[in-house]
Formats: structure tokens, C-alpha cells, sequence
């Protein structure tokens, strides 16, 4: 066995690889076993891919259903859906720019962008640096690393930090509800002595990790200290405040977990040592199963998308990580 694997009471690969998901054996194969020869293209024609993408709208958008005038245009809550989709399709399918899908919805998005470099809408008017962060990072991944778009998106998140370095949901630090008044209202600035929110600062920390560059920025590792400190603990904020929210877990990854917030850790340089790290590893180890897969709650949960493979591919890529 690899060292990574000899730290696990069961050999997780079995589940992985015969689970009958194309698309987790592709990803297992590459990235737990090194067979860097695979081609992603080769899932873009899965079934549950074409589902996805048979679905965008000629403006490179996805509808979303139903949602409430009241709370935000209909534009504003397609891009929610668009970031939604542009997620299963990057993250579980592999599909990056050369894609004309993808190059369609980075299109859409970025026409949220404003001059001052963040991606608004969903908070209507107001800053919103997760959702910002949370699309670049899906587009990193998808080949726009170098693009004009992405460096303008860091600037501005290294621009909107609280005074501590980490990242909070500016109309909270005036301690303005997220109701459609707030979100009608002129652009509210932070106040910027307030604390930093985990749940925030655990996905914007996403878009750093996922950059070759920006993810040795001085401010990711200042953040990123914030971030392994905070494991486990509420948070400043009541927006999924409470501390059993690490332990709930979407995949592709959503708000910040226990998983998520690993993943961006390791991906930053920190290393197994730290006791924060090691308590993390220690509860994941705890919850193994026999049969190499783990048990965990998961939320936003589509049976197609088999959520619980996914995060157990996750986990496997954080210990590999941290053990080779």
C-alpha cells in the first residue's frame, strides 16, 4: 500500500473504482492512483452530463425554477443556477474551457462583473465575496487561470478583507438582514473591524487554492491561519452559525465544511502537524466504513450525482496530500 492509504483502516479504492460511476473511477484512477494519461473528454458525453448541459440557454445561462421576484431578478437567480451547473460539470465531469458549454456560462457570469472587480447580483446590489469567489474558482479549474477576469476578481477580494485578514459578508458587519430592502439598497461598505466569518472566508480561501499563484499570497496564508484556528468552532455570524455545520457536506463543494475546508488547507501548505489538522484527520478516520466508503450527512443531495462516492474521493485526495 502507498503511505496515505496505510493510514486508513480499510482500502478505500474497491468502493471507489467498482461503484459503477464512470465518472469517480475516471477521477480515483487519475488521482489516487496517477494514471495522469486520462482525458476528461471522454465523460462530457455521459448521460447525467448531457442532462446538464441540454439544458443551457442560448446566452450561456441555466434557468432556475421558480424562483421568488420579491427576492431577486430572474436574472440574478440564473446565475445562482449557472454557478450551480458550472459546478457538476467541472467538478464532476471535467470539463474546462476548450468546452464551448463552459465558454458560453463564463461568458454569462462574467458579464456580472463590475468595474470594481466582484461578480454581483445574487446579493442584489450588495458585495458578496463567497459567490465571487466560489465562480472563479470553478472557472480556475476550467483553464481561465490567466485570465484579465480573474486577476480584477482578486484584487477586489484582496481589497474587501476585514481588519484581522479573513473574509465576512459585508452587509452583516452592519448587521443588516439578507432580505430584499438590504439587498435594494445602495452598495454598503464593510465595517471592516469587525471579525472575520469562517463560512466565508472558508470559500473565498477556495478561489486561492485553486490558483498556482495567488494561493502563496501572503494574504491566503494569513487567512488560511484563520480558517485551521476556526475547525469545528461556530461561527462569528449566525449564517450557518452553528458548529455542527462542519459536519454537513455537499459536494461539489457549497458553504465550508469539514471536507471543503481541508481540501483548500492542504491545497495551501499546511501540513498534517498542525493539531487542528490532526483532529480533522483523526474524525475522519472515525467514520470509515468496512466497505472503504464513509459515512457522512450530506446536504443538497442529488441521488444521480451519488454525493457520498464524491466525498469520500475528496477525503481520499486530502490524505493523499497530506501523507505522500
Amino acid at each position: 500500500m502507498a503511505n496515505w492509504r496505510s493510514i486508513l483502516s480499510y482500502d478505500p479504492l474497491p468502493a471507489l473504482l467498482q461503484s459503477g460511476n464512470t465518472a469517480v473511477a475516471f477521477f480515483t484512477a487519475r488521482d489516487l492512483l496517477d494514471d495522469k494519461h486520462k482525458d476528461p473528454g471522454s465523460l462530457w458525453e455521459l448521460p447525467e452530463a448531457i442532462q446538464i448541459t441540454r439544458k443551457q440557454q442560448n446566452d450561456g445561462f441555466w434557468k432556475y425554477p421558480d424562483g421568488n421576484p420579491h427576492i431577486r431578478s430572474s436574472e440574478n437567480y440564473d446565475q445562482i443556477e449557472t454557478f450551480r451547473n458550472l459546478g457538476y460539470l467541472v467538478e464532476s465531469f471535467g470539463f474546462n474551457k476548450s468546452n464551448p458549454v463552459i465558454a458560453k456560462a463564463a461568458n454569462f457570469l462574467f458579464r456580472f462583473q463590475t468595474d470594481a472587480g466582484d461578480i454581483r447580483g445574487i446579493l442584489g446590489n450588495q458585495y458578496a465575496p463567497y459567490y465571487t469567489a466560489a465562480m472563479i474558482e470553478l472557472l480556475i479549474k476550467a483553464g481561465y487561470t490567466k485570465d484579465k477576469h480573474i486577476d480584477r476578481a482578486f484584487k477586489w477580494l484582496t481589497s474587501i478583507r476585514q481588519d484581522d485578514g479573513g473574509w465576512a459578508i459585508p452587509l452583516r458587519t452592519v448587521n443588516r438582514k439578507l432580505d430584499a430592502i438590504a439587498m435594494e439598497s445602495k452598495t454598503l461598505e464593510p465595517d471592516r473591524s469587525k471579525p472575520y466569518s469562517h463560512m466565508v472566508t472558508g470559500i473565498v480561501l477556495r478561489a486561492y487554492a485553486a490558483h498556482e499563484h495567488y494561493r502563496v499570497a501572503p494574504e491566503a496564508k494569513q487567512a488560511g491561519k484563520l480558517l485551521l484556528n476556526s475547525l469545528f468552532k461556530k461561527d462569528n455570524y449566525t449564517d450557518r452559525g452553528s458548529k455542527d455545520f462542519w459536519l454537513k457536506f455537499t459536494y461539489p463543494f457549497w458553504f465550508t465544511d469539514l471536507i471543503s475546508a481541508m481540501d483548500t488547507l492542504s491545497l495551501l501548505g499546511f501540513k498534517k502537524e498542525e493539531p487542528q489538522m490532526e483532529k480533522a484527520i483523526e474524525w475522519f478516520l472515525s467514520q470509515q466504513q468496512e466497505n472503504g466508503s464513509w459515512n457522512l450527512i450530506t446536504l443538497k443531495n442529488k441521488a444521480q450525482y451519488q454525493t457520498e462516492l464524491w466525498l469520500s474521493l475528496a477525503i481520499c485526495r486530502i490524505i493523499k496530500r497530506l501523507y505522500n
